[in-house]
């Protein structure tokens, strides 16, 4: 009887510390801030950019995406890939952006609209739907549609 009192007091003691304790110290990433690259031509790819994928470009060339839209996944995923990957191609840049969409379908049909090609699809993830295209200076995008849960 004295051991389940011990436990029940050692339980309720660290259910009464404070979360702070818990958390990480000063001094760490909490996300991602921006996402910059270099272009042959920053206004133009801007502008296809905003015209054809719906980006809201600001005045300073740029755009900010908001992470509590609905629908946007929680987190943002960073992840370095081989040197030696395709998963890039047919682009030969470095890198690759993912853009979450709210419904892949329709976000499709707008692209395929203003005369995007769409490089290839999959809806067998489990992470969810995925499509691929190509900027007008040779970077890959990848378009995802979440997993509803």
């Amino acid at each position: 009887m004295r051991a389940i009192f011990v436990c029940l007091a050692i339980a309720l003691g660290v259910a009464a510390v404070p979360v702070q304790l818990f958390a990480d110290p000063p001094g760490h990433i909490t996300g991602v801030g921006g996402v910059f690259f270099k272009s042959r031509d920053p206004k133009a790819l801007a502008a296809w950019y905003r015209d054809t994928l719906g980006i809201a470009v600001e005045p300073w060339g740029g755009a900010t995406l908001r992470y509590d839209a609905p629908g946007h996944p929680p987190v943002l995923v960073w992840n370095p890939f081989p040197a030696t990957t395709h998963y890039f191609a047919p682009s030969s840049r470095d890198f690759m952006i993912d853009f979450a969409v709210d419904d892949l379908d329709a976000y499709i049909k707008k692209l395929q609209a203003k005369g995007v090609k769409i490089l290839d699809r999959s809806d067998t993830d489990a992470n969810g739907k995925f499509a691929w295209i190509v900027d007008p200076e040779g970077s890959k995008i990848e378009l995802w549609q979440p997993q509803r849960k």
